[in-house]
């Protein structure tokens, strides 16, 4: 076997990288990620270097990859280390740069180890891990880190003897629900009226939604979400990291995997958000909107995205990081996973302890949130 590392997936074969993704999973495709660089969202300068890690076999065949990053800060992995890199600050050690497997800007769960059917898994996947972590260690990193890694791959992360870390977020899932109607009948009197009277608010602003695929989305509309995504992050991020182009480039390349659903009072857009989905699951990514009216965000972006889910059976719909407002409207409390290597002993003991300490917290927290969702108890 060859183990190789690229900082440009132009050189590796689309075909070839796509053929280890299992499950039609949008972000994990070369197409995505290729976009991300083609039109610079990631690249040293914007602190996500790509350096991903490749697999072949003897025959020059594709068997294993992982997405894989250099970092010069921690913004845009949504899984936090902040109070981590200012411990090493505060003893004069550098934090960054670290190696991070994961998707850029985006808290969504999937491989992390890309590793094809017709090889040994744990095998490969152990091999996987033990190169990025020669990478670490050959370039004097200060950590790895693996965010948002499916529970099947926690699972060989963590014997890899691997920090392994809890999050939590909140998703919907479909149990073979006819209709919104008949998702609503399965709600509390009370959540399910909470809910009608959000759309109802909605409705009585003479507002119609549309329902875009990448391949039917104009360059003008394309200019309007992504000013509306521009003026989100303006007002409340900072740097919008994302680019007008990448946006078109996945439209095209991805087409049906990009679903777009936009909120319009008579001819003119005023509302939109940006879904992206795989065989069985609909992603919530982004949103804007060029007034605040009532019930407009949780419409355009959760409702419109559950009827789309249940119209062409998804069996799950992920509408991003954070947010326990979700839950009144069906999204329950979920584990998310990341694991963690640390190069300097010490800190690793001193990330152990945190993490053990955190977890806890947070399945007290999660069992608590739990019990507000609004379905009927005997559900």
């Amino acid at each position: 076997m060859k183990i190789t590392v690229v900082d440009d997936l132009s050189t590796v074969d689309r075909q070839s990288w796509n053929r280890l993704i299992l499950d039609n999973n949008p972000f994990l495709k070369h197409q995505f990620l290729f976009a991300l660089e083609k039109h610079n969202c990631v690249s040293k300068e914007c602190g996500w270097q790509p350096q991903h890690i490749l697999i072949h076999d003897n025959n020059n065949q594709l068997i294993a990859a992982s997405p894989l990053y250099i970092k010069f800060h921690s913004h845009g992995e949504f899984v936090f280390d902040w109070s981590w890199a200012e411990a090493y600050q505060r003893n004069h050690m550098a934090y960054y740069p670290k190696l991070v497997s994961a998707i850029p800007y985006t808290p969504m769960t999937g491989q992390r180890l890309l590793i094809s059917a017709d090889v040994d898994n744990d095998e490969v996947g152990k091999q996987l891990i033990e190169a990025t972590i020669e990478l670490a260690q050959t370039n004097n990193f200060s950590s790895v880190h693996w965010l948002f890694p499916t529970e099947e791959q926690k699972d060989l992360l963590q014997q890899q003897n691997l920090s392994i870390r809890l999050g939590c977020q909140y998703h919907w899932y479909n149990h073979d629900y006819e209709s919104f109607e008949h998702y609503l009948s399965h709600f509390s009197s009370r959540k399910r009226k909470n809910v009608l009277k959000e759309r109802r608010q909605v409705q009585q602003l003479g507002l119609k939604f549309r329902v875009l695929h990448g391949n039917e989305i104009s360059r003008q509309e394309w200019q309007l979400f992504h000013q509306f995504y521009r003026d989100l992050y303006d007002r409340k991020w900072g740097f919008p990291s994302l680019t007008l182009g990448f946006f078109e480039e996945i439209g095209e390349t991805l087409a049906e995997q990009v679903v777009l659903v936009q909120a319009n009072r008579g001819e003119e857009c005023i509302a939109v958000a940006l879904n992206l989905r795989s065989d069985d699951t609909l992603y919530g990514r982004h949103w804007g909107c060029s007034e605040s009216l009532p019930g407009l965000h949780f419409e355009t972006c959760y409702y419109q995205g559950l009827e789309y889910c249940i119209k062409h059976g998804l069996q799950r719909f992920e509408p991003g990081a954070q947010g326990e407002h979700k839950i009144a409207r069906g999204f329950l409390p979920m584990p998310t996973w990341s694991a963690h290597w640390i190069a300097d002993p010490q800190f690793r003991d001193a990330v152990d302890h945190f993490i053990k300490t955190e977890m806890a917290e947070i399945k007290i927290l999660m069992q608590k949130l739990g019990s507000n969702s609004p379905f009927h108890k005997k559900n």
